[in-house]
């Protein structure tokens, strides 16, 4: 359950009737959203799929795709959905190879299993878990290096996090760095190309993450309201800008594949300044060890940096955006 929740080609336009270039497709478009635990919206409850394994990905009833959908819905855009297969621990590589559950509950099939011939249209993000985001941030929290709930390890456990900023920005740090970028960039370009091949008429989008860190980081210094912890607990404060830095590098980098790769791109890092973890009543982020919605055994799970119902709202504001947008091109 740990690892789930957190967890943390060319493509052909849409038909559109003769005459009515710009208006809302008539039909409905038949989708497929996929993704990790910011897709899912791990932390909201109540949960997809309870009675089963699928339970194990912490999926959100009211996760963005199905808040997008009705979104578009209310605009006269009917997305069909065929499948929401997103799911909390998603690596980019479960887009094409299964995933494994934790404490032995099973598995759940490669999410590009959810593609049909007639799919046309693709959102959803993946990324963050491949970079390794949770281990960049034990790397840097001795709260978070503590028995948890929180899966993962700091990548050198031997190097104190009050010294994360300096491991990170030379020598070993670096270098992991720098090779988990390139992985993303590969596995991502990949995983795009594989959407085409099974779903050729399908319009591509790969959504971004909303921004954690502000560009004023001493913002970090003040609990939200009702909250005794900080945004992001112990994290030092010298190391924030590097969070903020390896989140927009990953931003880029998937801006860049999807560019490449003919897909659209949903730029949440770009619209959610004003909303990060350290915005207090306006905060789109849960803090690191704040309660989210969700029990396990009557022990709340913290949200881990995890959209809250307002985060989450403004991904389905900005995805929906986005979409409206492709299918009335």
């Amino acid at each position: 359950m740990a690892a789930a929740a957190v967890a943390l080609g060319g493509c052909l336009a849409l038909a559109v009737p003769a005459g009515s270039a710009g208006a809302a497709p008539a039909d409905p478009v038949p989708t497929v959203f996929f993704g990790d635990s910011y897709t899912a919206n791990f932390g909201i409850a109540p949960v997809n799929n309870l009675g089963n394994e699928k339970g194990w990905c912490f999926q959100a009833t009211d996760d963005y795709p199905a808040v997008a959908t009705r979104t578009l819905a209310a605009k006269g855009i009917t997305l069909d959905v065929q499948a929401d297969v997103s799911c909390g621990g998603a690596l980019v590589h479960h887009f094409w190879e299964k995933q494994e559950l934790p404490f032995g509950a099973g598995t759940v099939p490669a999410q590009q299993d959810a593609l049909k011939e007639n799919t046309q249209l693709v959102v959803g993000g993946l990324g963050g878990n491949t970079l390794g985001f949770v281990n960049i941030l034990k790397q840097c929290s001795d709260k978070l290096r503590e028995p948890s709930l929180l899966p993962g390890e700091p990548v050198d456990a031997d190097k104190p996090a009050r010294e994360c900023k300096e491991f990170f920005e030379s020598g070993d740090g670096k270098e992991w760095l720098d090779y988990k970028y390139e992985q993303v960039e590969e596995e991502l370009d990949q995983a795009l190309q594989r959407m085409s091949y099974f779903s050729p008429d399908a319009r591509r989008v790969l959504v971004g993450y909303p921004r954690l860190v502000p560009q004023d980081a001493t913002k970090c210094q003040t609990a939200a309201p009702g909250q005794t912890e900080l945004p992001f607990a112990d994290v030092p404060q010298d190391a924030l800008p590097v969070l903020d830095q390896a989140q927009k590098r990953l931003n880029d980098i998937m801006k860049k594949v999807a560019t490449d790769d003919g897909a659209e791109f949903v730029d949440l890092y770009a619209h959610t300044g004003g909303n990060t973890a350290c915005d207090g009543a306006d905060r789109g982020i849960g803090g690191l060890l704040e309660n989210s919605k969700l029990d396990l055994i009557g022990a709340t799970i913290p949200w881990y940096a995890h959209p809250n119902e307002k985060g989450r709202d403004l991904q389905a504001e900005q995805v929906a955006a986005k979409i409206e947008t492709l299918l009335n091109s």
